[in-house]
């Protein structure tokens, strides 16, 4: 058997594959073709045009409209009601203030007259001058318990939602029930005060029939009612101070008043301020005190700005001059609303 001879068969050579072009730089730009019919003239390139098909401005704004059409409704229906019960009544006493009213015939314009008679009036001076004594007091008791009672909050561990329940209750109750419940309290005979004051074998007194104490009184009738609201106001403020301030001055040997002093204070400053400007223009609008505890007795000891804008009013019916003292009362009141505003916006 003899072995066959091997034979090499050829390979075939590979197919070479196509590379890229040699770069030969940009293609030069042809020539757009000439226009031939009267159709439309092609578009260039010369900018972006719109979108094919994007709606108009005019219909983006009435599908906004649309898709916001129940809250543009509320939002009317609150604007429409400030503007009636609010706007409306400002300006409407603002011209009353320079006409003469009288419901039998029609109102007469007189000018600065009923400002003349107002300055002219010595109760004028005598109620704001009350109304003055009353908003300091009611600033050091409105500031003092509340904050007094915010701080023992703060430190207590057990029953603090209980607490702040009951401070805050008076708050919930008509103005109107509070004072006749404080009625009670002042009574000259069967009154819890004057009781508590037998007890202790000391003379008892008239809260509301002297002139020493009835303004005292009143004020703090006013701090019990609404102190549930500062108190939490300041509660919610110790609560944002960091624990770490307070170990750091207990560490460097602070006492509590030091602690009090140095740290609560400064971190609260902004929040002290906002609150007792809000005093100052709550107390200076007060009513409802005087007018069903002393009826601002005794010998106008306690009349207020809107208490003897009341008389104006409805007692004397003399709406011109009632008008008048309102847009007095108003133009002050303004002043320290800007100036609360102004606060808020720097702090902002």
């Amino acid at each position: 058997m003899t072995a066959e001879p091997f034979t090499a068969h050829p390979q075939p050579a590979p197919t070479p594959r196509p590379g890229p072009a040699p770069y030969s730089g940009p293609a030069p730009h042809s020539a757009p073709a000439p226009r031939t019919g009267p159709g439309p003239r092609p578009r260039t390139a010369s900018g972006p045009g719109p979108t094919p098909g994007a709606p108009s401005a005019g219909e983006r704004l009435r599908r906004r409209v649309r898709d916001n059409l129940v809250a543009h409704l509320f939002l009317a229906a609150g604007v429409l009601c400030f503007a009636l019960f609010s706007w409306y009544p400002i300006v409407r006493g603002v011209l009353l203030s320079f006409q003469q009213v009288d419901f039998a015939e029609p109102a007469q314009w007189v000018g600065l007259d009923n400002f003349r008679r107002l300055f002219d009036d010595p109760l004028f001076l005598t109620a704001w001058e009350n109304t003055g004594w009353f908003t300091l007091l009611a600033l050091v008791f409105g500031f003092a318990a509340p904050f007094a009672t915010a701080v023992v909050l703060n430190e207590l561990r057990d029953g603090r939602g209980y607490l702040r329940m009951t401070v805050y209750l008076p708050v919930m109750l008509p103005p109107v029930v509070t004072m006749l419940l404080w009625r009670w309290f002042y009574d000259p005979g069967p009154g819890l005060f004057n009781n508590v004051l037998k007890v202790f074998h000391l003379p008892a007194q008239q809260w509301l029939e002297s002139q020493n104490l009835s303004m005292v009184s009143l004020v703090l009738v006013s701090t019990w009612a609404n102190m549930g609201t500062t108190t939490l106001i300041y509660l919610a403020a110790l609560g944002g101070i960091p624990g770490e301030l307070y170990e750091a001055a207990e560490l460097d040997g602070a006492s509590i008043r030091q602690r009090l002093w140095h740290v609560t204070v400064p971190q609260m400053r902004f929040i002290l301020m906002i609150t007792l400007l809000l005093q100052v223009i709550g107390t200076m609008q007060v009513f409802v005190e005087p007018f069903v505890l002393t009826g601002g007795g005794p010998d106008d000891a306690t009349v207020t700005v809107l208490l003897l804008l009341y008389r104006y009013a409805f007692v004397y019916n003399d709406f011109g001059l009632a008008s008048a003292m309102s847009t007095v009362l108003f133009v002050v009141l303004g002043l320290f609303a800007g100036v609360y505003l102004r606060l808020t916006r720097t702090k902002g």
